[in-house]
C-alpha cells in the first residue's frame, strides 16, 4: 500500500510526455498518495488518458492548464493549489519515466525529518545517458554552487526533489522568472539565498531512446541561452548578497 500524507504530495508537471506518462503516474501512485499531475497545455492526447485514470485512482488529481506555460509555471500552479489545501511540501518529478518513483518514500522521509530543508536528487547516470547532457550540466552546477557560496547543491538541474512549498511560492511570486526550463536551477539557488539548505540523495536517472518511448523537449540553443541569461542574473544577485552569504557561511 502506498504511504498517504496530508502534508507531502507528489507533483508531476507534464507537457506532451508520450506513452511513458501512464507508467510514471502509476509508479508514483504505487509509492505515495496523493499524486497531482499538472498538464501544461499538452496536445498529444495524454490529458484524456490521465483524466480517465483519475476516475479509478482515488489518490490522483489532474490539473489542466489551457496552454503551455512552461515547467515552472506548472509547478507554481500546483503548489499554489496545494498550499491552499494545507500541504506543506511537494516532491516534483518528470512525467516521462526518467525519475525513480521507487525512491519517493525515502525522499519524503528525509523531508519529514528536516522539513525546513529541500531534498535534492543527485543523478546517477546509466551508460546510455547522452554525454552532452551529462557534461553540460557540470557548468550549471559550478555556477549554482558559486552563486550560493557552496551551500552544498549536489545537482542544480535534476528535477526529482522535495520543496518546502511556502518559501518556493514566496520566491516565485516575487519575480517573473523561473517559469520555464530555468525553473529547477534558479529555484535551488534562490532557496539557498533564502536560507533553505539542501539535503542531497543519490538517485538514478534514465534517458529513454525514441524507440523506447522517450520524449525530449530540450532545445540545445534555446535552453542553453535561457540558462546563460539566468546565471547572469543570478551572478549579479550573488554579488549583491555576498556580504550576507559570507556572514552566513562564517556563522
Amino acid at each position: 500500500m502506498p504511504a498517504v500524507s496530508k502534508t507531502h504530495l507528489v507533483l508531476i508537471p507534464s507537457y506532451n510526455p508520450g506513452a511513458k506518462v501512464a507508467v510514471t503516474v502509476r509508479s508514483a501512485l504505487a509509492q505515495w498518495s496523493p499524486v497531482w499531475v499538472v498538464v501544461d497545455g499538452s496536445t498529444d492526447g495524454s490529458v484524456e488518458a490521465l483524466q480517465a485514470m483519475a476516475t479509478t485512482e482515488a489518490g490522483l488529481r489532474i490539473i489542466v492548464l489551457p496552454e503551455n506555460r512552461g515547467k515552472g509555471s506548472a509547478v507554481l500552479e500546483g503548489i499554489s493549489l496545494a498550499a491552499a489545501e494545507g500541504f506543506t511540501h511537494a516532491l516534483t518529478m518528470d512525467s516521462d519515466g526518467q525519475h525513480p518513483a521507487e525512491l519517493i518514500p525515502a525522499f519524503m522521509a528525509a523531508s519529514q525529518a528536516e522539513p525546513a530543508h529541500m531534498v535534492l536528487g543527485k543523478p546517477v547516470f546509466d551508460a546510455d545517458a547522452p554525454a552532452l547532457r551529462v557534461n553540460g550540466r557540470k557548468v550549471s552546477n559550478g555556477w549554482a554552487n558559486l552563486e550560493t557560496l557552496w551551500m552544498g547543491i549536489g545537482d542544480s538541474l535534476y528535477g526529482f526533489r522535495v520543496y518546502p512549498i511556502q518559501p518556493l511560492i514566496k520566491i516565485m511570486r516575487a519575480n517573473r522568472f523561473m517559469r520555464r526550463f530555468d525553473f529547477d536551477p534558479e529555484a535551488v539557488v534562490r532557496l539557498c539565498w533564502a536560507g533553505v539548505r539542501p539535503i542531497n540523495i543519490d538517485a538514478p536517472v534514465r534517458y529513454f531512446r525514441a524507440d523506447e518511448g522517450g520524449v525530449s523537449h530540450f532545445k540545445y540553443l534555446r535552453d542553453n541561452t535561457l540558462l546563460t541569461w539566468m546565471h547572469t542574473r543570478l551572478f549579479i544577485g550573488f554579488v549583491l548578497r555576498l556580504p550576507l552569504l559570507v556572514l552566513r557561511r562564517l556563522s
